[in-house]
């Protein structure tokens, strides 16, 4: 993996977008145990920046009980963004 230096912090060249996941049921649902993996696979292959915003439904939450549950919060990194009006 290539890394970049960002403010002291060496960041994955290759994040992971966290706008769309894997959905169960017709009210859609993340299904947290297929992110999990997908999140896992991320982390093992050398990504730690991963991208999200309050407008993606559910990613926030997700991210935040995945990253906690698997205790990699400290080797990740998380941008998110606010709406255009804020």
């Amino acid at each position: 993996m290539i890394y970049k230096e960002f403010k002291g912090k060496k960041l994955s060249a290759l994040g992971m977008g966290c706008m769309r996941f894997p959905t169960i049921g017709e009210d859609k649902t993340i299904d947290e145990a297929k992110t999990a993996e997908m999140f896992d696979y991320a982390i093992a292959n050398g990504i730690n920046y991963f991208d999200t915003a309050y407008i993606y439904p559910g990613s926030e939450a997700a991210i935040g009980e995945i990253f906690e549950k698997n205790s990699v919060r400290d080797k990740v990194y998380i941008a998110t963004k606010l709406p255009h009006y804020l």
